[in-house]
């Protein structure tokens, strides 16, 4: 890769690793439910009137609304509400990969070869050591919440594959419209009307930039960028990039909002990152073929906020959490 183009995989690294950090922050403006339907339609308004008619089948669009935009991120948000740490979350929601391994064997056939299998053994294990110190030190239901985040994100990669978008950008665009409507009506129906008013009526500059950067900055630079290093270079030496979104995620919250790590959480980290690094670039077989190299055939996973798409397109993450010691807000649920 050229060093232009490096930095900017480092960019977006860091860019989506932040992102956790300025949602943490988001949570003292907006309900979880709403910020989440705010982040979608943001994203999706005006960029849906540029980027073109959609490219691929409605169903795809509408499946990954609902299972990436609804689920995943209404899972996230509220488990990042509910305790989550910012870092820790950065972190966790990694496990991603594991699921999108597990799931494409399931429906795409794409059996994971020996490296891949030990990842996602590594991995889980990571996620085991996590939960034991998330247990000593948060609530494990804002830990199981945003496992749950974590699958619905592999779920919607492997319909992301099986979708195959030419243009990632007008894909995740279009997908940014779906989620909108449900997630306001499932912040109308457990948040309240007045819950959502009162943060609406008194949004301000800094809750105007949050929007903004977790719309615009995450998703649409973000995307944008990522799909045009995809489109440049094999996608096993662009993924490994995203690496580096928890090693952000966790530094800028130590410095923004002082959050500490234990030793187990550090041992939790190393193991998560070498089994998703091996469960992401290792090979997938498919049908006894042998082993493919992670490129156009594998599902690769990100931790960017969004979708995994094959070899053309980037995942998208986003994400955000909430540490145990922030006060409370009003109508958000706990």
């Amino acid at each position: 890769m050229r060093p232009a183009h490096v930095l900017l995989a480092v960019l977006v690294a860091a860019v989506w690793g932040v992102n956790f950090v300025v949602i943490e922050v988001g949570l003292d403006h907006f309900p979880p439910l709403l910020f989440s339907a705010l982040r979608f339609l943001v994203a999706a308004l005006p960029a849906v009137f540029f980027v073109g008619p959609p490219k691929v089948a409605w169903k795809w669009i509408v499946g990954v609304g609902l299972v990436l935009g609804v689920a995943k991120f209404g899972l996230l948000f509220i488990g990042m509400d509910a305790g989550m740490p910012a870092g820790m979350s950065s972190l966790v929601l990694q496990i991603q990969a594991v699921f999108t391994a597990l799931f494409a064997f399931v429906a795409l056939g794409e059996r994971p070869g020996r490296v891949r299998l030990s990842g996602m053994l590594i991995a889980l294990a990571g996620i085991g050591v996590a939960a034991v110190d998330e247990g000593e030190a948060g609530p494990l239901t804002a830990f199981a919440l945003l496992i749950g985040a974590a699958a619905c994100w592999g779920a919607s990669n492997v319909l992301t594959r099986k979708a195959s978008p030419p243009d990632a950008l007008n894909f995740m665009v279009w997908v940014s419209t779906v989620p909108v409507l449900p997630l306001l009506g499932l912040s109308l129906l457990f948040e309240g009307p007045t819950a959502d008013l009162d943060a609406l009526s008194s949004l301000d500059l800094q809750g105007v930039g949050i929007i903004v950067y977790v719309a615009w900055i995450t998703t649409v630079f973000g995307f944008g960028a990522w799909g045009y290093l995809l489109r440049r270079h094999p996608a096993s030496t662009v993924a490994p990039f995203s690496l580096l979104v928890p090693v952000f995620g966790m530094s800028a919250a130590g410095l923004v909002l002082d959050e500490s790590v234990s030793t187990l959480g550090w041992c939790a980290a190393a193991l998560l990152v070498v089994g998703v690094g091996l469960t992401s670039l290792a090979g997938v077989r498919r049908g006894g073929s042998g082993v493919r190299p992670g490129g156009s055939g594998a599902v690769t996973g990100s931790p960017a906020p969004g979708p995994g798409v094959r070899a053309a397109a980037p995942h998208p993450r986003t994400t955000a959490s909430r540490t145990p010691s922030t006060a409370s807000r009003p109508g958000a649920p706990r």
